[in-house]
């Protein structure tokens, strides 16, 4: 009986070693074939654009994102006939992502008539539960050239001289997605521009942009975004911009509607040069809205 027992024991024991030794090999082999990857974050703000400024997202390799851009506001005192708004300032956009982290873009503002380009590289992406790489970081250049026309000053405004004048803005855009509904950017920012020859304005300065998104449906969101400049402009008075908003997302068409005290597009000119108040009085608030589309140029690879 004890020796009946004993097998018994020898046999069930032999049993289970070899069933996790098995379990242990074939575990092995799962690891080797499928090693834990980095689970990064995507959809951190869901389109290139908070709203006013960039975000620190870029499109996929081969996406070209074709843009308008529009602004309205009225004419304190306006005499003439408009409906609906004295004056409507549009930016025409051109985006293409040449990787996946790399992207150029172009655009036209026909209200300023200023020509302007960016570069955008993606640098870092968020890692989910990783205390290395919290942030999503993109580096942003961007380029704006208009002409600057001088007149004799009589009653026909006969031109003399035009020349181009160009000026550079570098941004760190550094973001967080906090949870599946919120999150936060900031974005240290330094502009450079041509030397007034009056001496008077600075032709570097330095601001820092903040905002934000909240989702607030499957397809909408509040967006909002605040820019400080800490050495404004000295010939006129400016204050800083701010911008509330709703981006609501149709497929490949996205479609944002904000309130604002801005009136241009380009970030040399917005974030700096912006004369008006955010509030209600003589026109102060302009009515933004902008139509984004996405259309995938190369087709993608099937495993």
């Amino acid at each position: 009986m004890k020796t009946k027992i004993k097998s018994l024991l020898f046999i069930s024991f032999f049993t289970v070693a070899t069933s996790f030794l098995n379990a242990q090999s074939l575990l092995s082999k799962l690891d080797s074939e499928f090693p834990d990857k980095p689970v990064y974050e995507i959809a951190t703000f869901k389109t290139t654009r908070i709203g006013l400024g960039h975000s620190i997202e870029v499109r996929k390799k081969g996406a070209l994102e074709i843009s308008l851009y529009n602004r309205y506001w009225n004419i304190p005192d306006f005499k003439g006939q408009r409906f609906l708004a004295d004056v409507v300032s549009t930016r025409y956009g051109l985006d293409y992502a040449f990787s996946d982290n790399f992207t150029l873009g172009l655009g036209y503002t026909n209200h300023d008539k200023i020509f302007d380009g960016f570069i955008k590289y993606r640098l870092f992406k968020q890692k989910r539960g990783s205390k290395k790489t919290p942030f999503s970081i993109t580096l942003l250049q961007t380029i704006s050239q208009r002409k600057s026309e001088n007149t004799t000053g009589d009653i026909y405004e006969e031109t003399t001289s035009s020349t181009n004048k160009y000026a550079f803005t570098s941004q760190i855009l550094i973001a967080r997605k906090i949870n599946t509904e919120l999150s936060l950017q900031v974005a240290p920012t330094f502009i450079h521009r041509e030397k007034d020859p009056l001496k008077e304005n600075p032709n570097k300065q330095f601001a820092i942009a903040f905002g934000g998104r909240h989702k607030i449906g499957k397809h909408a969101s509040v967006v909002s975004e605040y820019f400080y400049v800490a050495n404004p402009l000295k010939s006129i008075e400016t204050f800083n911009t701010f911008m509330v908003g709703v981006n609501w997302e149709l497929s490949h068409l996205l479609l944002q509607f904000h309130m604002t005290n801005a009136r241009n597009f380009v970030e040399d000119t917005f974030i700096t040069q912006t004369t008006n108040n955010f509030n209600a009085k003589d026109g102060n608030f302009h009515f933004g809205f902008n139509a984004t589309w996405v259309l995938q140029t190369k087709k993608k690879k099937l495993d």
